[in-house]
């Protein structure tokens, strides 16, 4: 396998990166393009692995971003589709790095930003153009042994030959030319003392780069005051680390107390519906599904997932790649729980197997859909509990597209909204507005001391009348034992 060598960076008379074109990364920045865009970095930039890289002082925003990158062999002008591909001799692993404390200072050119020496490593191994298929390769980025970026080239938002054809038409691609293709999810910041590696290979494993290293420094020279100085605010912290959670800005989904979780598990939904039904709230039950699970009793928070009516040009563009569902599930943390609107569409399936245990290894409490499920035999097997509507084997797109995330939604007859309180039992599935959980639980807790008075009445051979619902005699006795009795 050939390297990259000095040779090779000096004949790269240009560098040209790509904005936007992994779906993953599209999903995370909020954006989808409908056409792609370049940004140009200076040939200067270029460094070799094992190469450190400086964070330049006063700076904290210095990113990473592990791309597969293209080496031009023969002049390309005015090419098509067709025969892009033939002008590319090599493909190799690169690192788009950049200051996005700078960004501001150059009007979305990126020169200071992403154009500083070395900031774009390229190497260490050469795979032949001609010997892999450009859409079935693999990058992989470590931050500190990590790995961050785990992507394929299957599904980009523009393939590579597209790109070297649409920049072909205007200008002339020359032999040495190197194009950065841009990165998928899970990009982020790199501290001094860090170390990021990247590497490409084919899907199936038989080719690889070798890793790209890279080893972050900290830079002693102040920028001078005659240009532009850093500025890092919540904005570019975001775009940096790729989420404002990643980032520290935004505070996690609220948890839910353990009190109150320890009080709703010890009370029947039947117990909590009548509570809600006291404050008037009739429509507040997912009705019509079944459970793999049904003797356990559930208590979580609400994350939801839409899906819309099939349309095939709208499922084209939101259906593959990193979508609303595989984001929804990718997202779901511990004790919460996955709700979907599926608008009670019986005729695919909206959870398989494979994403129903991503769900499970995140932690999350449950899964409901008023939808199909697929893989249903593997589903039920799983210790996480699913209420669905049906088995179905057929795959979401048949019926669905998966179209956003933590939004309101309608599933199994009632509005569910992120951060509700969902609790599950073999009665049924109830819906809890957060603000009003404390109170119905404790007035639920004091109606289950009441209803197993009444029980040992009963058991005890009294009659129900004036005793359920409890007259006032009955209730007095009541309120005497239960003033002497401990409340957990």
């Amino acid at each position: 396998m050939d390297l990259v060598s000095e040779d090779l960076m000096r004949a790269a008379g240009k560098v040209i990166a790509v904005h936007i074109n992994y779906p993953s990364r599209a999903a995370q920045r909020g954006r989808t393009p409908e056409q792609p865009s370049y940004f140009l970095k200076p040939s200067s930039s270029l460094a070799m692995t094992g190469a450190g890289v400086e964070r330049p002082a006063g700076c904290e925003l210095l990113a990473f971003e592990g791309e597969i990158a293209l080496v031009i062999g023969t002049a390309a002008r005015r090419v098509g589709p067709a025969d892009a591909w033939s002008h590319v001799e090599w493909v190799t692993a690169g690192n788009d790095l950049g200051v996005y404390d700078l960004r501001s200072a150059d009007k979305g050119s990126n020169l200071r930003s992403k154009g500083g020496d070395g900031f774009t490593p390229v190497g260490p191994g050469l795979l032949r153009a001609g010997d892999v298929d450009p859409a079935a390769l693999r990058i992989r980025t470590w931050h500190n042994g990590t790995v961050v970026q785990d992507d394929t080239t299957a599904d980009l938002l523009f393939p590579f030959a597209r790109l070297i054809a649409d920049l072909s038409q205007l200008l002339t691609l020359e032999r040495g030319d190197i194009i950065l293709t841009g990165t998928p999810a899970g990009a982020s910041v790199a501290v001094p003392g860090d170390v990021v590696e990247v590497e490409v290979s084919t899907v199936d494993g038989t080719a690889a780069t070798g890793r790209l290293t890279t080893r972050i420094t900290a830079g002693t020279t102040p920028l001078a005051a005659y240009g532009a100085q850093p500025k890092a605010d919540d904005v570019q912290r975001e775009e940096a680390y790729g989420s404002a959670e990643a980032a520290g800005l935004a505070p996690a989904a609220s948890a839910l107390p353990a009190a109150l979780r320890t009080k709703l598990e010890r009370v029947a939904t039947a117990t909590l519906s009548s509570q809600l039904r006291r404050r008037g709230l009739d429509n507040v039950s997912i009705d019509g599904l079944q459970a793999t699970r049904p003797d356990r009793r559930v208590v979580g928070l609400a994350r939801t997932l839409r899906y819309v009516p099939n349309r095939e040009d709208l499922f084209a563009a939101h259906g593959g790649g990193f979508n609303a569902q595989k984001r929804a599930v990718d997202s779901v943390g511990a004790g919460e729980i996955l709700v979907m609107e599926a608008r009670g569409e019986k005729g695919t399936g909206t959870i398989g197997d494979i994403l129903a245990l991503r769900a499970q290894v995140r932690g999350a409490a449950a899964i409901i859909t008023d939808g199909g499920v697929r893989d249903f035999a593997t589903v039920a097997a799983l210790d996480i509990p699913t209420y669905y509507a049906n088995p179905h084997p057929a795959v979401l797109g048949r019926r669905h597209i998966p179209w956003d995330t933590d939004v309101t939604i309608a599933c199994g007859g009632t509005t569910v909204q992120p951060g509700d309180i969902i609790v599950a039992d073999s009665d049924g599935i109830l819906v809890i507005p957060p603000s009003l959980a404390e109170e119905v639980a404790d007035d639920a807790l004091a109606q289950e001391r009441e209803e197993e008075f009444i029980a040992a009445m009963v058991r005890d051979g009294h009659g129900v009348d004036g005793l359920y619902p409890m007259n006032a005699a009955w209730r007095a006795r009541y309120e005497q034992q239960d003033a002497g009795a401990p409340h957990d």
